[in-house]
């Protein structure tokens, strides 16, 4: 099993028959991350699709942000997964930072839209992680059963607070609600080491690798913090659709170990590379239940691992 964690669509090819539109400042927070090279464009309902091919599942993030006034519709992400249910799984976008709407929000994203996670994002939504208002949303959400992504790529916005971007913030929620399930977009970079600490902490906080492959040196280093410090198991796949496609994504993980070609710097075993693409992200979110031979495979990966 193969599972996307991280992807986005926006100027969707849907928006041509859905009053569901993407925000018009979503270009001014989302065009830092991709650059010249890669037009918001590229990110339509059609392209994902295609991208999205080596792939079993595929997680599709929407987005909320009053403070930076953009949004990717939850009704836009749940139109377009509800059209490839076997495919493709759809993540709410909700703004903690009015309780009761985001409470609302996140019950109908369950009951009516058939959304399975969360996303939120403290830096582009100027809250604190533990903001009394954001600790009511993660109730809620513990309580819906709902796992939560901690989406971290838009700190690149020149309006969003990397103070508020930082992962140890997130080890409060992770005690109060310890059954919650919690995902870490890009391992907490640029805080890679407070990541993999608080991944080693708690049970049910994971993490996923999308958008550090756009930067393999550091991404190589992250993975070996990651493998040194035993919390590869916590890591999950993600592309970053539409920065980088699942199989280029793929490719980049695989070819990690690339900078110790010819030198004595340690590598992060090819077993532990194939245990990110192969996870079975949707079982261990409590989406859906694990396959008994994905976890036979899973309790075979590490076996023969020389120490």
């Amino acid at each position: 099993m193969i599972v996307d964690c991280h992807t986005q669509i926006w100027h969707s090819d849907l928006q041509t028959s859905s009053s569901h539109t993407v925000s018009g400042d979503l270009a001014r927070v989302l065009a830092p991350l991709g650059g010249p090279r890669l037009p918001l464009s590229e990110g339509s309902a059609r392209k994902h699709l295609a991208a999205s091919n080596p792939v079993d599942k595929c997680i599709v993030l929407a987005f909320k942000s009053r403070y930076l006034n953009a949004e990717i519709p939850n009704e836009l992400v749940a139109d377009y997964v509800k059209r490839y249910p076997d495919k493709l799984v759809g993540f709410a976008g909700v703004d903690p930072t009015s309780p009761t709407e985001a409470i609302d929000e996140v019950r109908a994203a369950q009951a009516q839209l058939g959304l399975k996670g969360v996303t939120v994002s403290p830096a582009a939504q100027d809250f604190h992680p533990t903001d009394s208002r954001a600790m009511q949303f993660f109730a809620e959400a513990a309580r819906l059963k709902m796992p939560v992504l901690i989406h971290y790529g838009t700190h690149f916005s020149v309006a969003s607070k990397l103070e508020y971007a930082r992962p140890a913030l997130l080890d409060e929620v992770a005690r109060e609600f310890p059954a919650l399930k919690l995902v870490v977009s890009h391992l907490g970079y640029p805080w890679i080491d407070e990541c993999v600490v608080l991944l080693a902490k708690h049970p049910n906080v994971f993490a996923d690798v999308s958008g550090l492959l756009h930067r393999p040196w550091q991404a190589f280093n992250a993975l070996l913090t990651a493998y040194h410090y035993g919390v590869m198991d916590k890591l999950l796949f993600g592309s970053d659709f539409p920065f980088k496609s699942a199989a280029a994504a793929i490719e980049a993980l695989y070819s990690i170990n690339q900078f110790t070609l010819g030198t004595s710097l340690p590598t992060v075993p090819r077993q532990h590379l194939r245990g990110i693409v192969e996870r079975d992200a949707l079982a261990l979110l409590g989406i859906s239940p694990p396959s008994p031979a994905r976890e036979r495979a899973d309790s075979d990966l590490f076996a023969d691992e020389e120490l």
